[in-house]
Parts: structure tokens; C-alpha cells; sequence
């Protein structure tokens, strides 16, 4: 039973990463060890996954936290 709650807190946690990656990039913090930063031609890419994944499991805290 604890894996398939562990499973679901880590699906919980990599969905929000994926939900606040566009909020995070528009904040325009620094990259993270983690993050991706791709620049080819004219054309620019960054995924913060690190960024948003400390953010997704800050929010994920503070939500069990105010829960209790």
C-alpha cells in the first residue's frame, strides 16, 4: 500500500512541476542545475524542471501543512 501512495505523492509533484513551468519561465529567475536552456539558430528553448519542481513541492508542503 505505501508504494502505490508514494507513486501518486510523485505523479502529484511531477504534474505541478509541468503546471508552474510556464509561470516559473515568465519570472525569468536564474536556471537551476536541472534546467534545460536550448538556443539554436534564432529560435530559443527553456524548461526549468528544477524550478518547478521546487516550487511544486513547496506548494505540495504547504498544502499538507494547512491541511492539518
Amino acid at each position: 500500500m505505501r508504494v502505490r501512495r508514494g507513486l501518486i505523492v510523485l505523479a502529484i509533484v511531477a504534474l505541478g512541476a509541468l503546471a508552474l513551468s510556464p509561470a516559473i519561465a515568465w519570472l525569468q529567475i536564474d536556471p537551476l542545475p536541472g534546467d534545460i536552456n536550448l538556443n539554436w539558430q534564432e529560435h530559443r528553448l527553456f524548461l526549468p524542471f528544477a524550478q518547478s519542481l521546487v516550487a511544486s513541492i513547496a506548494l505540495g508542503l504547504l498544502f499538507l501543512w494547512a491541511k492539518k
